[in-house]
């Protein structure tokens, strides 16, 4: 016979059964708690990484203003990347990662963040249905864009006097992330011409190690990272190029957050502190601290 003391532990495992899904925490309950849990990606210069131990960048400080705003302290759920976005969002908003467990209560549900930042911003996306036509991501809202991210490219001004067209790459050589929208792009484009001139790189870090060491003449990644390594690493050497890049498809996208469905109150929470750091200019001098070029989100430039 069941005792009553074994109905916790009972209604626990049962909500694993259904799916695994962690519970996600309403506005109330985040409030109440003391903290809110903020999802960045982890090692990711200059948006959320450690600098001499202690979490820094730009996620994370935007992290401590949502906390601030909500009168709480900040707690960080630092995101390993999987293979998609729908993974990330999967594990870190709304049914947490399977081996993300707490170790002394194995029937507890697994941790979510109440906000994860750095989400790209796309109506399509967020609406995309799968071949039923069912929506992929109904139980995740995608909102609040706070800028405008799109792709960069730097060079050795010793190796190359500038850079105007990508048509140089057919003989100088590039680095680029391994398996990164660059990566398939410098691969492919011109017919293929600059692909055995591009080597690949685990993150754009590396890559701009290879270019202060002459292995390769440029680097292409995201703006931000670029600014980040130049203003670190550069110095007048290494310098912005000005190119474009013909058949891309979309070079430049709007960022935001993602929430839980049922967490829509946190999201508004945040898109007012945000909307605020936008108007009144704080958001750009925040990216101003880490040397990083700010772009408004298209919502604002199409409206103001």
């Amino acid at each position: 016979m069941m005792r009553w003391s074994d109905l916790p532990a009972l209604l626990a495992f049962c909500l694993l059964l259904v799916g695994g899904q962690a519970q996600a925490r309403l506005y109330d309950d985040v409030v109440a708690s003391g903290y809110v849990r903020v999802g960045v990606y982890r090692d990711f210069p200059p948006y959320s990484y450690l600098k001499d131990g202690k979490p820094a960048g730009v996620d994370v400080e935007l992290g401590q203003a949502i906390a601030d705003e909500l009168g709480v302290d900040l707690q960080l759920h630092w995101i390993t990347p999987d293979e998609t976005l729908e993974d990330d969002l999967r594990n870190s908003v709304w049914k947490g990662h399977y081996l993300d467990k707490d170790e002394e209560n194995p029937l507890a549900l697994r941790n979510v963040a109440d906000v994860m930042l750095r989400v790209p911003y796309d109506r399509d996306y967020a609406y995309k249905r799968d071949s039923l036509g069912l929506l992929i991501n109904e139980r995740v809202v995608m909102m609040s864009p706070y800028h405008q991210e799109r792709w960069q490219l730097a060079f050795d001004s010793e190796k190359l006097e500038s850079v105007r067209t990508l048509a140089k790459f057919q003989y100088h050589p590039i680095g680029v992330e391994i398996d990164s929208l660059p990566a398939f792009y410098l691969t492919s484009a011109l017919q293929g011409r600059m692909r055995d001139n591009t080597h690949h790189y685990n993150n754009p870090r590396l890559a701009f190690d290879a270019m202060k060491q002459g292995k390769v003449s440029a680097v292409m990644a995201m703006r931000s990272e670029i600014d980040w390594l130049l203003n670190e690493e550069g110095g007048e050497r290494y310098r912005r190029a000005e190119n474009g890049f013909p058949d891309m498809g979309k070079q430049a996208w709007d960022i935001g957050i993602a929430v839980g469905e049922g967490d829509r109150d946190v999201g508004y929470a945040v898109e007012t502190v945000f909307d605020r750091m936008i108007r009144d200019g704080s958001m750009a001098a925040l990216f101003a601290r880490y040397g990083l070029t700010y772009e408004k989100p298209s919502l604002y430039l199409a409206t103001h």
